[in-house]
C-alpha cells in the first residue's frame, strides 16, 4: 500500500479546485467530483424517465436505479441493496425514520440522544417523544476526552430502552466514537442504534456490518456528491417500519414505502461515481487492491486518512500555541481518534471576526453552532456567535493550510 496520497490525481477529480477559492468549510458542504456531475448530466439528458415501464428507455433508467442502489449498498458493505433508503437530507430522512418508527413505540419506552450531535438526529426524537409519551434521556459527550463514553451510556440503558441515538464523529467537535462498543452495549439491553455519520462518511470508510449499526444515515453533499442523503437500515427493521407512502404501497416494500415520491433517480445514480472514484483511488495506492467492492473503499481511504491527520496536525500545532485560543475538540491529530474538523474559539471575542476578515484571502471558513446548538448552549459560546470552524477534506493541501495559518496570524 502507497500511503502517499496522489494529491495531483485528487484535485483533478474536482472542478471547482481549479478555481482561485480554498475551500476550508467542508462539513457544511464538499466540493462535487466531476465525474459524479457527468453521471447527473447524463441521466437527464439520456434516460429522464420514470422507471418501472416496459420500454426501453425506462428499462435503462431502471437498471441505473438499481445499479445505484446496489453500488451504495457495497459502499457501506450493507447486505441487502433493499437496505438503501435514498432522501433529500440526512434531517429528512431521520425525522421519515421517526415517523415510521412511533407506531411501533409505546408510553414509557425510552430514546437516548446525546448533547453533541447535529439538530437533525435530536429534534425527531425528541419531537416523537412528545407524542408517544416515552421517555427521553441525555447522554452528555465527556468535556475532558471529548468522547461519548460508553460507562456514562450504560447508566441510561434499561429493559424499555429501545433507541440508542449518537454522531460517529461530532460536525464540531470532530472526535471518532467508539461505535462497535456502543452498538454491542445497546444491544445487550435490547435497544437499537441509529447513528449520524455526516461528519465522519467523507473521511472514513464505514462497515455497516462489522459495525453491528441498525440505522445510518449520511449526506451526500458533503461527501463529494450532490444535495442529497442515504439511510441505511437492516432489511428486518425496516420491514417492520410503518409505510409512508400510499396507502396501496405494501409493508414490505422497501425502501420504496419509506422514499415518498420515490428516490430522485439522477442523484442516485450520480452517487455511483463516488463509489468508482473510490474504486480508482485504491487501484492507485494498493498493491493489490482487494477483491470486494467494500474492500477497495477500505483501501482508497487508507491515504486519505493518513493526509488529512497531516493537514489536522499542521493546523492544530499552530492552533495550540496561541494562549488565547480554545480548541473544542482533541488537541492532537491522531487519524484513529478524530477527523479534520477543528472548532475553536477566542474568550471575549465574537466567532464572526476571525471568518469575515478571512474571507478576502479567498479562504473559506465559518462560524456559528452548525446546528449543534445544545452543545454550543451548554457550552455558553451561543451569544459570542459560537465557534469558528476549519473542516478540511483530502483534497486540501499544506500550501492552503499554510495560505490559513498566515492569514490568522494577523488576526488571532
Amino acid at each position: 500500500m502507497n500511503n502517499v496520497l496522489d494529491l495531483d490525481f485528487v484535485r483533478r477529480q474536482f472542478p471547482a479546485l481549479m478555481g482561485e477559492w480554498t475551500f476550508l468549510d467542508n462539513a457544511g458542504g464538499s466540493q462535487i467530483l466531476g465525474r459524479v456531475v457527468e453521471r447527473i448530466a447524463d441521466f437527464l439528458l439520456t434516460t429522464n424517465v420514470q422507471i418501472g415501464a416496459s420500454y426501453a428507455i425506462s428499462e435503462a433508467a431502471t437498471a441505473r436505479l438499481d445499479l445505484a442502489r446496489a453500488r451504495m449498498a457495497a459502499y457501506l458493505n450493507a447486505e441487502y441493496p433493499e437496505e438503501i433508503v435514498h432522501g433529500s437530507s440526512t434531517t429528512q430522512l431521520l425525522s421519515n425514520l421517526a415517523a415510521a418508527m412511533a407506531p411501533s413505540l409505546q408510553p414509557g419506552d425510552e430514546i437516548v440522544v446525546t448533547d453533541c450531535d447535529h439538530e437533525s438526529n435530536i429534534g425527531p426524537w425528541v419531537r416523537l417523544a412528545h407524542q408517544r409519551g416515552l421517555a427521553l434521556k441525555i447522554w452528555k459527550i465527556n468535556p475532558e476526552t471529548w468522547t461519548l463514553e460508553p460507562e456514562d451510556l450504560e447508566m441510561l440503558l434499561g429493559e424499555r430502552t429501545r433507541l440508542v441515538c449518537f454522531t460517529y464523529a461530532s460536525n464540531v467537535v470532530g472526535t471518532i466514537q467508539p461505535v462497535a462498543q456502543i452498538v454491542r452495549l445497546a444491544h445487550r439491553y435490547g435497544a437499537r442504534v441509529c447513528i449520524d455519520a455526516v461528519a465522519y462518511a467523507p473521511h472514513r470508510a464505514i462497515d455497516v456490518r462489522a459495525t453491528g449499526v441498525d440505522f445510518l444515515t449520511f449526506s451526500t453533499y458533503k461527501t463529494y456528491g450532490p444535495h442529497a442523503a442515504v439511510l441505511y437500515g437492516k432489511r428486518d427493521w425496516l420491514l417492520e417500519l410503518a409505510s409512508l407512502n400510499h396507502y396501496f404501497i405494501g409493508k414490505d416494500d422497501i425502501p420504496y414505502k419509506l422514499q415518498p415520491g420515490n428516490a430522485n433517480f439522477e442523484l442516485a445514480w450520480g452517487m455511483s461515481g463516488l463509489v468508482d472514484y473510490c474504486e480508482e483511488l485504491a487501484a492507485l495506492h494498493a498493491q493489490i487492491p482487494a477483491d470486494t467492492v467494500h474492500g477497495r473503499v477500505e483501501q482508497a481511504f487508507e491515504p486519505i486518512a493518513r493526509h488529512e491527520e497531516y493537514l489536522g496536525a499542521r493546523l492544530l500545532a499552530y492552533l495550540t500555541s496561541k494562549p488565547n485560543v480554545r480548541i473544542l475538540g482533541l488537541r492532537g491529530a491522531d487519524r484513529e481518534r478524530r477527523v479534520p474538523t477543528v472548532s475553536f474559539w477566542i474568550p471575549g471575542r465574537h466567532a464572526s471576526e476571525i471568518p469575515t476578515r478571512i474571507d478576502p484571502l479567498k479562504i473559506g471558513i465559518r462560524w456559528g453552532d452548525f446546528y449543534a446548538r445544545r452543545l454550543i448552549d451548554s457550552l455558553g459560546l451561543t451569544p459570542a456567535g459560537g465557534i469558528v470552524r476549519v473542516s478540511m477534506v483530502h483534497y486540501n493541501t499544506p500550501a492552503e493550510i499554510d495560505r490559513l495559518i498566515v492569514g490568522l496570524e494577523s488576526i488571532l
